[in-house]
C-alpha cells in the first residue's frame, strides 16, 4: 500500500492573504495577565466551537508575549471591538508596545483585564492549545460573557469597515 505524500504547496504566502482577506470578520482583541503584567493583542481569526460546552477558538502569533502569556496563565478574555474602537484595534495590532500604558483597564470576575465599552468581551480558561503553521491555536472555555450596544468593527481586504444593518429582519436560520 502506497503511503500518501505532503504535496509541496504552490500556494503564494501573500495570495493566500489577499484572499483570506475577502473573507469579513469582527475585529478583537486579546489580553490576558501574568504576575500583575497586563498584556494583548488584535485578532481576526476567532470563532465559536461548542455552544455545550461554551468554547472559543482563538489563533494567537507563534512567539509573541501575549501567546506566552496566554498560555502559561491559564485565562484570557476576548474583547470584540466596537465600530468606534478601531484606534484599539491599532494600538494592539503594534509589535513590543505597552499597549495598556495610558489605558483605563478593569479587571472581569475571572481577573484578566477587559477593555471597558467593549462590544462584547468572553473570559476564558484555556482548554487546550496547538501549534497550527505559524500560529498558535488556543481553545478556551467560556466562563463569563458580557454584551454591550452598539456596532462591531469589521475587517475586510486588509481594511477596517463597519458592518452595516441589510435594511430587513434576519432570516432565523436556527433549528
Amino acid at each position: 500500500m502506497a503511503t500518501p505524500t505532503s504535496p509541496v504547496s504552490a500556494v503564494d504566502p501573500m495570495a493566500m492573504r489577499r484572499t483570506m482577506g475577502r473573507f469579513a470578520t469582527g475585529v478583537a482583541v486579546v489580553t490576558t495577565s501574568v504576575d500583575g503584567t497586563p498584556h494583548g493583542m488584535t485578532v481576526n481569526s476567532l470563532t465559536s466551537v461548542s455552544l455545550q460546552p461554551p468554547l472559543l477558538l482563538v489563533c494567537l502569533t507563534t512567539g509573541a508575549r501575549t501567546t506566552e502569556a496566554v498560555t502559561s496563565s491559564g485565562r484570557f478574555a476576548v474583547n470584540i471591538l466596537s465600530a468606534r474602537q478601531e484606534h484599539l484595534a491599532m494600538r494592539f495590532a503594534k509589535r513590543g508596545a505597552d499597549h495598556f500604558q495610558g489605558l483605563d483597564v478593569i479587571h472581569g470576575r475571572h481577573q484578566v483585564p477587559v477593555i471597558p465599552d467593549a462590544f462584547a468581551h468572553l473570559e476564558c480558561a484555556v482548554e487546550r492549545h496547538f501549534t497550527a503553521g505559524d500560529h498558535i491555536v488556543v481553545i478556551g472555555e467560556v466562563l463569563d460573557v458580557c454584551e454591550r450596544d452598539g456596532a462591531p468593527l469589521g475587517f475586510l481586504g486588509g481594511k477596517f469597515s463597519d458592518i452595516a444593518e441589510r435594511g430587513h429582519e434576519p432570516v432565523q436560520w436556527f433549528f
